[in-house]
């Protein structure tokens, strides 16, 4: 089982930003000011539960996250954009070092986008389409 000693810093960062991207990608689908609050409230408490609870220490280790790798100036574009790179390389990187690993990860990933779009008054038709774009990112062969 793969944790986050097994990575690289560089390699441990694309992983983090795969995970807290695809939730904020999710939340700018449909943005709100104060949705944004509720959204984060969401993605914050799935990565504490997933930290608590799964039987993945990769995922542990990521639910302990304290870092997106997108600072508050960050485009729309740039986020999205980012975030679909991160998702793409984080794949390549687990299936190449840590094969059994891969699931749990897009677990997390689809997890926390899926909190953060039922997070205030189900599901918009953006944010769908959000979380398409991830997990086509996840599907990267």
């Amino acid at each position: 089982m793969a944790g986050k000693a097994d990575f690289t810093e560089a390699e441990w960062q694309t992983l983090e930003k795969g995970v807290t991207g695809a939730g904020m990608l999710v939340a700018l689908a449909d943005p709100g000011f104060f949705d944004s609050f509720k959204e984060t409230g969401a993605l914050a408490g799935h990565l504490n539960e997933a930290r608590q609870t799964s039987s993945s220490q990769l995922v542990r280790d990521l639910g302990a996250t304290h870092s997106g790798g997108f600072g508050i100036g960050t485009s729309p574009q740039a986020l999205e954009t980012g975030t679909l790179e991160a998702l793409r390389s984080a794949v390549a990187l687990l299936r190449a070092k840590a094969p059994d690993e891969t699931s749990a990860y897009s677990d997390l990933v689809l997890g926390v986008a899926d909190s953060v779009a039922k997070a205030v008054s189900g599901v918009a038709p953006s944010e769908t389409a959000a979380i398409d774009k991830i997990k086509s990112a996840l599907q990267t062969t």
